[in-house]
């Protein structure tokens, strides 16, 4: 650990320039500064005083999303005495967190140096640290140790990536995965690549895919306003796009639209990249469509989108809002070699979802709904194309393929009872230890 710290603290100075000409340029990593170096914001003090503490992370928006409901079921489940505390990494999800839970027990994650770590453990003196998927820091695991903190990660997968990376690595990965008490993770596969990569088999678990117990989301005025101004028309709803190494899917998007407008002529797409920073460069290479941003429609700057027209979404948290309004779904990180987003988001309002072929990031559920012929996995752009005119000129099959993404999403639900019934057992098992 003294090896890692010196290396980590020597990264953060060399790094330092570059950092601070990111927040003076961007305002990128300023947000929440002295709270990741330890410094305890006064008001998560006094929420958690007198109280006993469970800390969940959720590093950005999709982890923020697939904890709200954990977090609401284990409150219920511990009862009066007991405070669930959010931390997450990035600003969007410290956003969403806020909103989603109340500032006063929100907060940034706190870099992996000793100081700032054992600052927010000394603070909190949680129960039980949460967190969510597989996001390992390996000062916080030795920490925890140190004080006896159980840590439990929660709805964890593996990729091919990480477990390409994990088995030619076994000796340093197995070090920190047997410092976690407790894996709950999606799939069978994810549990044998875990124990493959050297977590201890007794502390895996398989409990499901919190993401399948996700709810309807609330109501969003963005998404009512955008409903307007398509006016019944067929809407393509793509979702969390992003740039890869063979350029922006946005730009990709914009490629192959005209050729689907030429057969569906009243068709409109809103395309929602998945990063806020990447929403001016978006719309850049948008705009010559005849691109209408969210917040201008959300402004009154427009009323309809014009006939050709598209629609850019750059507001936070109301993408699962507009996938309900879909007639069809493309879900990005997948038509460049990114690894792919939930298909989930959009499956669970019977949308028919198409995606490209790089989802190996969720591809426990892309293959059950590929089972179920609940989605369209496409190879290129031109595949892509295609399937959408089919899906917006043939209802039948859209609909068809819709439900069965649906039903997939249904079948699986469960898995928020399961995973709140772990982790309570868990913390029982670690009272009467210490009695």
């Amino acid at each position: 650990m003294i090896v890692y710290s010196f290396l980590l603290l020597a990264a953060l100075v060399l790094g330092a320039p570059y950092w601070l000409l990111r927040m003076a340029t961007s305002g990128r990593y300023r947000a929440g500064l002295a709270g990741r170096l330890g410094v305890v914001p006064k008001g998560l003090r006094a929420a958690v005083a007198g109280r006993d503490v469970v800390w969940v992370h959720a590093v950005s928006v999709g982890e923020v999303v697939a904890a709200t409901r954990l977090v609401g079921e284990l409150e219920a489940a511990l009862g009066d005495g007991w405070v669930v505390v959010v931390s997450t990494t990035t600003a969007t999800g410290q956003a969403l967190a806020r909103e989603r839970f109340g500032a006063e027990r929100v907060f940034f994650y706190p870099l992996d140096l000793g100081w700032a770590v054992r600052a927010y453990l000394k603070a909190l003196r949680p129960r039980m640290l949460v967190l969510m998927e597989s996001e390992l820091w390996p000062r916080m695991l030795v920490e925890c140790e140190r004080v006896g903190v159980p840590v439990a990660v929660v709805n964890a997968r593996v990729s091919d990536r990480s477990f390409a990376r994990g088995v030619r690595v076994r000796a340093l990965w197995q070090r920190m995965l047997r410092r976690v008490t407790l894996f709950l993770v999606q799939s069978d596969e994810d549990a044998r690549r875990l124990t493959e990569m050297g977590a201890r088999s007794d502390a895996v678990r398989v409990t499901g895919n919190l993401k399948y117990d996700v709810r309807a989301p609330k109501q969003s005025r963005v998404a009512e306003i955008i409903r307007v101004a398509v006016g019944g028309r067929p809407l393509v709803v793509a979702g969390s796009t992003v740039e890869g190494r063979e350029g922006e899917e946005e730009r990709l998007l914009m490629q192959y639209w005209p050729s689907v407008l030429k057969e569906v002529p009243e068709a409109v797409i809103v395309v929602a990249p998945r990063h806020p920073e990447r929403f001016a460069a978006a719309h850049s290479m948008m705009k010559e469509y005849g691109t209408v941003r969210a917040t201008e429609l959300l402004a009154g700057a427009a009323g309809t989108v014009a006939q050709g027209g598209n629609i850019l979404l750059d507001t936070i948290g109301d993408l699962a809002a507009v996938y309900e309004l879909a007639s069809v779904a493309f879900v990005g990180g997948s038509l460049v070699r990114k690894g792919g987003h939930n298909p989930l988001e959009a499956a669970r309002f019977g949308v028919p979802v198409v995606m490209g072929p790089s989802y190996e990031n969720f591809r426990d559920a892309v293959e059950r709904m590929r089972a179920a012929d609940g989605i369209l996995v496409v190879q290129n752009g031109e595949e892509f194309e295609a399937a959408l005119i089919d899906l917006l000129k043939n209802g039948e099959r859209a609909t068809a393929i819709g439900e069965h993404g649906r039903a997939v999403f249904d079948a699986q639900a469960g898995a928020t009872a399961r995973t709140v019934q772990a982790l309570t057992a868990l913390l029982q098992e670690r009272s009467a230890a210490t009695r």
